[in-house]
C-alpha cells in the first residue's frame, strides 16, 4: 500500500482545547525510527491529563499535539539504520512524544526503534494488542509493588476497568486471594478473571463490608480510584504491615505514616521486555482483554468529553479505519 502524504489525527491546539480532527502531513522518518499505519490505538485515563498539562512542568509540548499512546498496526517503512523491524511486522507499543507532538490517535504513527514495542503474532487482534501497553503494564507492576504472597489477601478497588482487569488476573496469578469491586453487571466476568470475591457498592460501603468479612485486616490494597480523603478511609482495611498502593496519586503520605500504614503512589515504568510476556500472554490465552468499545477515529473529537467520564467495563479502542 502506498503511503499518502498526508493522514487524519486527532490532536489539541494547547492546553485544555477541545480534541479535533485535522489533515496533518504523515511524518517524516529519522533513521532509527519506524513508520507504523495503526490498525487500533487505545484509550487510557491519562492520554485526557495530557490535555490538561500533566507533563507541561515536566516537558517541552509541540502543537499541535497528536493525543494517545498505545496503539497497534502494520510497520510501513523503517530507517536506514533500523535493524529491529522490517516492513510488514506486526507491533504494538507505546508512540506519545509529547515533545514532538506525536501520538497514537492518528492514521500513522512514528516510534524509536528503540522504544516499547514489542512484534505480535499472527492470531493477535490488533484492537487487543492496542490495549496492552501502558494498562497491562501498569497493572503488573503495580501488583508487583504491594510485595503481596501466595495466600495473602488483596483488595483491587476499581476492578471493573482496563487497568483494573488486568490486576485481578495478575494477582490471581500470584496465588493472591483477590477481593475485587465491581457491580453485579460485571461481577461474574470478574469471579471468571480469579476474583475470590466481589464487593457491590450498591449494597454497601466497600470499607464496612470488607471490615465485616475481614476484622483483622487484608495485607495489600491495589487503589485505582479514591483521592486522598477516600484512601485514608480504605487504608483502615490494611492489618499491620498490610501495604497500600495508589495508581491514581490518591496518598497522603504524611496521614498514611499517622496511620502506621506503608503506602507508595504508584509511578509505572515500561518495558520492552514486560510487554513482550503481556503479548505472550494475550496470544496464549492467559491473559484475557476485554474490549468495551470501538470507536472510528473520525468519531473521537466529537465523542472525547463522552470518552473522557464514561466508566469504562473494559477498554475502549479507536479504529482508524
Amino acid at each position: 500500500m502506498a503511503i499518502v502524504e498526508t493522514m487524519r489525527a486527532v490532536t489539541i491546539a494547547d492546553f485544555g482545547a477541545d480534541p479535533e480532527l485535522i489533515e496533518l502531513p504523515v511524518p517524516e522518518l529519522g533513521p532509527t525510527e519506524i513508520l507504523i499505519r495503526i490498525e487500533a490505538a487505545a484509550v487510557n485515563p491519562f492520554d485526557w491529563k495530557v490535555i490538561d498539562g500533566a507533563l507541561k512542568d515536566f516537558v517541552p509540548h509541540t502543537f499541535p499535539l497528536i493525543l494517545g499512546n498505545d496503539a497497534a498496526g502494520v510497520v510501513e517503512r523503517a530507517g536506514a539504520d533500523v535493524t529491529r523491524f522490517q516492513p510488514g511486522d506486526r507491533v504494538c507499543g507505546q508512540f506519545m512524544s509529547v515533545r514532538r507532538g506525536r501520538g497514537a490517535y492518528a492514521e500513522y504513527a512514528v516510534a524509536a526503534e528503540t522504544g516499547f514495542l514489542a512484534i505480535l503474532p499472527p492470531e493477535l487482534p490488533f484492537a487487543v494488542a492496542a490495549a496492552l501497553p501502558t494498562a497491562g503494564m501498569s497493572a503488573y507492576n503495580a501488583v508487583d509493588a504491594t510485595c503481596a504472597a501466595s495466600g495473602q489477601t488483596i483488595l483491587i478497588n476499581g476492578a471493573t476497568g482496563g487497568v483494573g482487569q488486568f490486576a485481578v488476573q495478575f494477582a490471581a496469578q500470584r496465588g493472591l486471594r483477590v477481593i475485587a469491586t465491581a457491580g453485579q453487571d460485571m461481577a461474574d466476568y470478574l469471579r471468571e478473571l480469579g476474583a475470590a470475591e466481589i464487593v457491590d457498592r450498591a449494597q454497601g460501603n466497600t470499607v464496612d463490608q470488607v471490615q465485616a468479612a475481614y476484622p483483622k485486616g487484608i495485607d495489600a490494597v491495589l487503589d485505582l480510584v479514591s483521592g486522598p480523603a477516600d484512601a485514608l478511609r480504605v487504608a483502615d482495611l490494611l492489618a499491620l504491615d498490610g501495604i497500600f498502593i495508589s495508581t491514581v496519586g490518591g496518598l497522603d503520605q504524611e496521614a498514611l505514616t499517622a496511620k502506621g500504614v506503608v503506602g507508595m503512589n504508584f509511578s509505572n515504568k515500561s518495558s520492552t521486555e514486560l510487554l513482550e510476556t503481556l503479548v505472550a500472554m494475550a496470544s496464549s490465552g492467559t491473559l484475557r482483554v476485554r474490549i468495551d468499545a470501538e470507536v472510528p477515529l473520525a468519531q473521537v473529537a466529537a465523542t472525547a468529553s463522552d470518552l473522557r467520564t464514561r466508566r469504562a467495563r473494559g477498554k475502549t479502542v479507536i479504529l482508524p479505519r
